[in-house]
Order: structure tokens, then C-alpha cells, then sequence
């Protein structure tokens, strides 16, 4: 009888540890600072979200896992159509928590001519409020020159990803590169 108080005691904690860590990341939202991150890109390079406040928008687009379906079909949609993203002063990304080393094969396979960030541990993902059960929901975030999220695609469409960046991005108003 002890062992099973015991075992159910120990449950208990563990599912009030879960619901703690799942409440300390409260949901962002438009108006508020996007977290930093340092994260490696599949093109070998890091890139950290404070060195381009100041300078240039930055769109985080999160995906579940690389060489998926819906990935797969989102991230050809933004290769396929970078010359119109490009024409906006934006920095842009897809982001999993799939390894460096999984994203870049998958960088190669889909042609994407951005960079795909790597958050393998999850710690990025759950700043952001998109991990769950070990991967990223699709999300995008709209980050400000300044770091302020303008607006959250909570209902990403794979094939249309392109035509949706570029349209959030005339809505919100993101400057355009002189050509």
C-alpha cells in the first residue's frame, strides 16, 4: 500500500511539474517583444534575432518536420517565390526543432534559398509557444525593425505560404528594397 501512495504521489508531482513548465511560457502576442534567439542555420551560419533590431524586419516561419508533406509543400512555396519575398526589407526563416544536419539535407532537397534554423533541445520553440509534443506547431511570426511581433499566422497554409508572407507583409506595411 505505501508503494502506491508512493507512485501516486510521484504522478502527481510530475503532472503539476508538466502543467507548470507548459504555463511559464505565457502565449505571445502582437504588441509583445519577440524573444532572441541565437539558432544555426542550415547553411551553416548562426543567426540571432537582436542583430537585426534596428536594421530589418525578420519573419520566423515554424514547421513541424523537415521532409514532411506540409513542409515540404511550404517550404518549395517560399523557394519557389524568394524573388517577391525578397523585394521586402525582411530577413526570413523556416525554423524546426529538427537537427542542423536534418535541415540542411532538407534545405538541399526543397531548394530553399533562405536559411532553415535548427532548435534541436526545443528551448526557442517554447519561448515562442509553438512546442508540443517534441516538434514545432506551424506558426509565422511577423517581428518589427525594432523586435515587436506584428502579427501571428496561427493558420499557416502550406502551398499558399509565399502569397501569405508577401501579402502580411504589404498589410503590415515592411518597407521594400530600392531595386
Amino acid at each position: 500500500m505505501q508503494y502506491f501512495g508512493t507512485a501516486l504521489i510521484r504522478v502527481l508531482f510530475i503532472a503539476t511539474l508538466s502543467l507548470v513548465a507548459g504555463f511559464a511560457h505565457a502565449e505571445l502576442k502582437v504588441g509583445d517583444m519577440a524573444p532572441d534567439f541565437r539558432l544555426e542555420g542550415s547553411d551553416g551560419k548562426s543567426y540571432q534575432l537582436a542583430d537585426y533590431r534596428g536594421k530589418q524586419a525578420v519573419v520566423l516561419a515554424w514547421f513541424p518536420r523537415a521532409f514532411t508533406s506540409g513542409c515540404t509543400v511550404e517550404c518549395k512555396s517560399l523557394a519557389e517565390n524568394g524573388e517577391h519575398i525578397r523585394k521586402f526589407d525582411v530577413s526570413y526563416f523556416m525554423a524546426s526543432t529538427d537537427p542542423v544536419e536534418k535541415n540542411a539535407e532538407f534545405a538541399d532537397e526543397t531548394g530553399a534559398d533562405f536559411p532553415l534554423l535548427s532548435d534541436p533541445d526545443g528551448e526557442v520553440a517554447t519561448s515562442y509557444g509553438v512546442f508540443t509534443r517534441g516538434f514545432a506547431r506551424r506558426h509565422t511570426f511577423y517581428i518589427d525593425v525594432s523586435g515587436v511581433i506584428s502579427h501571428i499566422d496561427t493558420a499557416v497554409k502550406p502551398s499558399t505560404s509565399a502569397e501569405d508572407m508577401i501579402a502580411n507583409l504589404e498589410k503590415l506595411g515592411v518597407a521594400q528594397r530600392d531595386s
